[in-house]
């Protein structure tokens, strides 16, 4: 009896440069994943609807539509995990990308194994390996299906990038628990290597998701954060 191989998962590679297109091309291709290229904003926008990848790297200096408005473009209609490449090291650049719905970022010059490291981390969250997982998590109105990586809050669906769900889900397993910043790192992200800064940006951004619903992610002063239903002890 003949097997059908899964397919390998596409990866949009979005950057003007050409060499870093190839160069990056060429290490995901060996480690398995299949590969398309977009050489500026507007054909990263249109592969991006076309061809439905599982991750884009992009890069956030680009002609015409840069980066960061093809993060903007794509995060109003998708939620595909996107990586973020950035020539400069400064916070601003990096809070930029992740407060409009990046999941990741890396800086120029790279190294690619790392790249390609993280695509795998970014991907094994966003579609975890093995049988599917029968736990729910919840506080009050608020659903969430690890398994299905879905969640609710009184019955409406929230719309959340790869590591808002995680983060959302892990704040569920741990509820009225205060996490510190490096536990989330940990946790989250599963490595503690990222800027602490990295934990309040999708902080942010999920407390903004959650405006107008009894759920708070309150701060805890010299520890992290700790979610919370308005009228519990200490919930803001």
């Amino acid at each position: 009896m003949t097997t059908t191989e899964p397919a390998a998962p596409l990866i949009l590679v979005a950057d003007d440069d050409a060499h870093i297109r190839e160069l990056v091309s060429l290490y995901l291709k060996r480690a398995g994943f299949s590969v398309e290229t977009a050489s500026d904003g507007a054909e990263a926008i249109l592969k991006a609807s076309s061809l439905s990848p599982a991750l884009l790297v992009l890069d956030v200096m680009m002609p015409g539509q840069d980066g960061i408005q093809v993060c903007q473009a794509l995060r109003r209609r998708s939620d595909i995990p996107i990586i973020m490449l950035t020539a400069r090291s400064g916070d601003l650049d990096k809070v930029a990308g992740l407060r409009i719905g990046a999941d990741d970022y890396v800086t120029k010059p790279f190294n690619p194994d790392e790249l390609v490291a993280r695509v795998e981390a970014i991907l094994r969250r966003a579609r975890p390996a093995g049988h599917a997982t029968q736990e729910h998590l919840g506080l009050g109105p608020l659903a969430v299906d690890p398994g299905a990586r879905t969640a609710s809050v009184e019955g409406a669906a929230l719309s959340l990038t790869p590591k808002e769900f995680d983060l959302l889900a892990t704040f569920a397993r741990f509820p009225g628990t205060a996490l510190d910043r490096e536990h989330l790192l940990d946790l989250v992200w599963g490595t503690s290597f990222y800027a602490i800064r990295t934990v309040d940006v999708h902080v942010a951004r999920l407390r903004e998701k959650l405006k107008g619903s009894p759920i708070r992610i309150e701060t805890v002063w010299g520890t992290g954060y700790r979610m919370s239903l308005d009228g519990e002890p200490g919930a803001k």
